[in-house]
């Protein structure tokens, strides 16, 4: 199992030059980092992700969503539960635990259904819980939302 960190898009009017003080330049697009084990899962995610404009970074064990949500600290987590190496519930805690990292908005991605699974994620800080087999383009209405509240509370 590898980790893969992949910019699949990336907007087209965005200069990477200097800022001239009398140009007006548009927000880079949202980063959001894909945690979990399922290769295809990522792959569908990142590609629904992308059709939005989104720019992500795929992982598929917890030690690598750690390092790169540390690297580069992406707007949005979503954490698969169940990961190899670190699970995604050991993630989250780890990452509410940095200070660099305790604000991210994060979503568990999980086949666990059990109220007290829920409870669990939601206590260690999970901002949102979202239950295998789901619908993809609802992921992405949740991670737009998170964004949406984020930026909000950030202005």
């Amino acid at each position: 199992m590898g980790t893969k960190a992949r910019t699949i898009r990336r907007a087209r009017d965005v200069s990477t030059g200097p800022a001239s003080a009398s140009v007006q330049r548009p927000p880079l697009p949202a980063c959001i980092l894909v945690a979990d084990f399922d290769e295809l899962l990522l792959d569908l995610i990142g590609f629904k992700l992308t059709a939005q404009g989104y720019t992500v970074l795929t992982a598929s064990d917890g030690t690598a969503a750690l390092a790169m949500a540390i690297d580069h600290r992406p707007d949005v987590v979503v954490l698969g539960a169940m990961m190899p190496l670190l699970d995604g519930l050991e993630v989250l805690r780890r990452l509410r635990r940095d200070r660099r990292t305790a604000g991210l908005p994060t979503i568990i991605l999980t086949a666990r259904r059990q109220d007290r699974e829920v409870l669990a994620a939601l206590a260690l800080g999970a901002d949102d819980y979202l239950i295998k087999p789901f619908i993809p383009d609802e992921l992405v209405a949740r991670v737009g939302k998170l964004l949406a509240g984020y930026r909000r509370s950030a202005a």
